[in-house]
């Protein structure tokens, strides 16, 4: 998502792919919508087929030029099948590994869908499976979802599930513990919290600030450690347009808290509550 702030330097945000390449990147978020379609140009550019980078996409909002956010919901079956074919075209590809279906209805940050964006998981799924059946796509995440959303989508075969989730934001653990029994891979996004307004900060935190000095690193590499550390299923995708930044991030997966810091870090309450946000992950 944070690749289209390097939109006016191209080769600056393709030399940040190929640095994470190098670093042992193999997993890469993305969206037709980031960017209108700046991000998927450069995975395009960037990525080659012996990188072995695993690129997962997501569906259920498109590129708006002419609203006051730069993308709209596009919740419905012949959205989602669109916003596939989009993502194909831009990518470069015949076959996308796995596509996240954002859901739109629970509360959190994000659009929240209204009128005929209300659309029934099943018709959603239902396309999506066909999608799949049709060798367009390899497998189906979903995005923004709640414990009853997850349940329904179940018996379709669910690979990830990517929700807003954070050491501050963890509203979701029973529904992080339900993918875990189910062999589903959790990916936060916002997990240092975000810029939002009234959405609180990882790094902001006392217990984060101690743990970080105490493992002789930053805030926010504890913060995105307590995440690997806390659940053996969690895939990071922390979004970056700087190269220091990116080094750091992928540093943090071998940080190693130790057991009075992971402590006090369990103990920090969670903070999210229901805060609505008119933005998008």
């Amino acid at each position: 998502m944070q690749l289209p702030r390097l939109a006016p330097d191209r080769a600056t945000a393709v030399a940040l792919l190929r640095r994470a390449v190098e670093l042992g990147v193999d997993h890469v978020d993305t969206a037709e919508f980031y960017g209108h379609g700046f991000s998927n140009e450069v995975i395009r550019e960037a990525l080659r087929p012996e990188d072995d980078v695993l690129v997962v996409s997501k569906v259920g909002a498109a590129p708006d030029t002419e609203g006051p956010l730069p993308l709209r919901l596009a919740q419905r079956p012949e959205e989602l099948r669109a916003g596939v074919e989009a993502n194909l075209k831009s990518l470069g590809v015949d076959r996308i590994p796995l596509v996240n279906l954002r859901r739109a209805e629970k509360a959190g940050p994000g659009l929240r869908a209204e009128g005929d964006q209300v659309v029934d998981m099943d018709d959603q799924m239902a396309v999506m499976t066909e999608l799949r059946d049709e060798g367009k796509i390899g497998a189906i995440g979903l995005s923004n979802v709640d414990l009853h959303e997850l349940r329904r989508g179940l018996p379709a075969g669910i690979a990830c599930v990517q929700n807003a989730y954070s050491l501050v934001a963890r509203d979701d653990e029973e529904l992080l513990r339900l993918c875990l029994a189910e062999g589903i891979a959790w990916v936060p996004f916002f997990p240092l919290g975000s810029a939002f307004p009234g959405m609180p900060k990882v790094t902001d935190e006392p217990a984060v600030i101690a743990a970080a000095d105490s493992a002789g690193a930053t805030p926010a590499q504890a913060g995105l450690a307590w995440l690997l550390h806390h659940a053996p299923n969690v895939l990071l995708i922390p979004g970056t347009a700087d190269p220091e930044h990116l080094v750091a991030n992928v540093a943090a997966g071998a940080l190693t808290l130790d057991a009075e810091s992971l402590a006090a870090l369990d103990a920090v309450p969670t903070r999210s509550g229901d805060i609505e946000i008119d933005g998008h992950e």
